[in-house]
């Protein structure tokens, strides 16, 4: 069974939860996940719920399998002098450390980075959420700096203009293709790329698939895949309470010609 962690805050109660009882069943709806949280995970995972982004954080691999959130116009800011100190989180102890990280950034050619970006809420009271470990995954420089970057500009850039974006972001696993650990007697997984699905509330859906050793140049506008594509390779049911979706795409509004 999943186990459900809450991080509350009186505005968390009120923007973030909802439930519902009917015959003695209580219904979990959470405000970051669009049309339903992603089904389809590992059962053991941790859903961490926090005033930011909600995670489903995996035992095994040590990475979340999906986490979501939303961003909007009020929750950008300026985030050059907020910390970047990562943080032990309190509801999950088996995770990779800053040690696991730095002992391993050559030889692996990853680094510790970050799944919700801080400037992206940079304006709001809750921006230090993001420093949390189960937070970071080992990605290469390279596409953090590039594709995955020239994405979460866009993401900002459409959130700017008014509105409400939704993203579903995660890990990938290609099956036979094995990346080089990090430097550490705990057992993980380095992903061999990632996921990253944009979402409007009216089911405008852009699916986009980098791979981990994504060159600096790509732009990721040239990496954009199907809803299908995504879901078949994670496994993931990634918006279970919409079986018409998507309704339309957000590429031209992502700078996607």
């Amino acid at each position: 069974m999943v186990k459900i962690h809450r991080c509350l805050w009186p505005a968390l109660a009120l923007a973030v939860l909802s439930w519902s009882c009917s015959a003695g069943a209580q219904t979990l709806r959470v405000a970051h996940c669009l049309a339903g949280c992603p089904r389809g995970a590992a059962p053991d995972n941790d859903l961490i719920i926090r005033s930011l982004y909600t995670l489903s954080f995996n035992h095994q691999t040590r990475v979340a399998d999906w986490v979501a959130y939303s961003v909007s116009q009020g929750s950008i800011g300026v985030a050059s002098n907020l910390s970047r100190e990562p943080l032990p989180d309190p509801y999950v102890a088996d995770v990779l450390t800053v040690e696991d990280y730095e002992g391993s950034v050559s030889g692996a050619q990853v680094e510790r980075a970050l799944f919700v970006p801080l400037v992206s809420f940079a304006g709001t009271p809750y921006w230090q959420e993001v420093n949390y470990l189960t937070n970071m995954v080992p990605r290469n420089p390279e596409l953090s700096r590039g594709s995955w970057y020239g994405l979460e500009w866009a993401v900002r850039n459409l959130a700017s203009r008014g509105g409400e974006v939704y993203v579903l972001s995660g890990p990938l696993f290609e099956e036979g293709r094995q990346m080089m650990p990090l430097s550490t007697d705990k057992p993980h997984r380095v992903p061999s790329g990632f996921f990253s699905v944009i979402a409007s509330d009216q089911g405008e859906i852009t699916a986009f698939r980098f791979d981990q050793q994504q060159a600096f140049h790509v732009h990721h506008c040239d990496l954009r895949a199907s809803l299908s594509d995504i879901e078949s390779a994670t496994g993931l049911d990634l918006f279970p309470e919409a079986p018409q979706w998507p309704a339309g795409n957000l590429d031209q509004r992502l700078g996607c010609n």
